[in-house]
């Protein structure tokens, strides 16, 4: 049976089960895999976490350097997220330059953190137009079983929310916490068919007429949207997610807090 010719069976599985409340995983339609973090899993780096939604996991390191900030925010450090998807984690993946899908990735994992306020870049001027703290917040992909957008996101929470900044190292004074403001944390939704499931897996990302991801914070915001795929959600779809993703964020942004 040829790859194309499976897939297709596969896609007609997954969205005769959906139309019927079921899922291949045997979960609810709002119902998201097991989540585990883990802190700490870089020595070398100033903040770092693995997160892991099902079977897919993530490894965010955070690395804090002196530089020099922008000419058009000379009072501000700057913040880089990259997402790499490392060959090993799936067989979709390749060497080479970065995918559509790992620059999605990082964007919009950047997009919420910027959109969150989620560090405060003021703080982290030094010298006013000559030296600031770079932050670099890499992603990357260690196992691919759906849903890279959330892991991402709950790893680089967790890892910003556990970040030292390594002043004695640089010679700018005492080393301290990065002490984030908010905790973003992004929620994506699939749709199969007339269902919207929430944590999509690889199965039902290739099966699904549409995505929309929704990054929430702790003091009820949604700080961005992100819409994927080719189909469309109406206005009271639209409300409901808002509702689902504020749910799943304040359960994820609990795991976080109690590390």
């Amino acid at each position: 049976m040829s790859g194309e010719v499976a897939a297709e069976i596969m896609t007609t599985h997954v969205l005769d089960l959906a139309k019927k409340g079921n899922r291949l995983d045997g979960r609810a339609l709002d119902e998201m895999r097991p989540v585990k973090v883990q802190l700490g899993y870089v020595a070398s780096a100033d903040g770092s976490a693995l997160a892991q939604i099902g079977n897919t996991k993530v490894l965010s390191g955070i690395k804090v350097e002196v530089g020099k900030p922008f000419p058009d925010t000379p009072n501000a450090g700057v913040l880089t997220t990259n997402a790499e998807l490392v060959p090993l984690s799936s067989p979709m993946f390749e060497p080479g330059p970065p995918t559509v899908e790992a620059i999605e990735t990082s964007r919009v994992v950047d997009r919420a953190i910027r959109a969150a306020d989620m560090v405060d870049l003021a703080s982290l001027c030094i010298t006013p137009g000559e030296k600031a703290w770079v932050l670099y917040v890499d992603c990357h992909v260690l196992d691919h079983g759906g849903n890279l957008i959330d892991t991402a996101m709950l790893a680089a929470s967790a890892a910003l929310t556990h970040t030292n900044v390594p002043s004695k190292k640089f010679e700018v004074g005492e080393d301290r916490a990065l002490n984030p403001k908010h905790v973003p944390i992004e929620s994506t939704f699939v749709r199969l068919g007339d269902a919207i499931v929430v944590d999509p897996t690889r199965e039902e990302e290739v099966a699904c007429q549409g995505r929309l991801t929704i990054a929430t914070d702790e003091v009820g915001n949604v700080v961005a949207m992100q819409k994927g795929k080719v189909g469309a959600f109406s206005p009271q779809d639209v409300t409901d997610l808002v509702d689902r993703a504020f749910a799943h964020g304040d359960r994820l942004r609990e795991i976080i807090r109690k590390l």
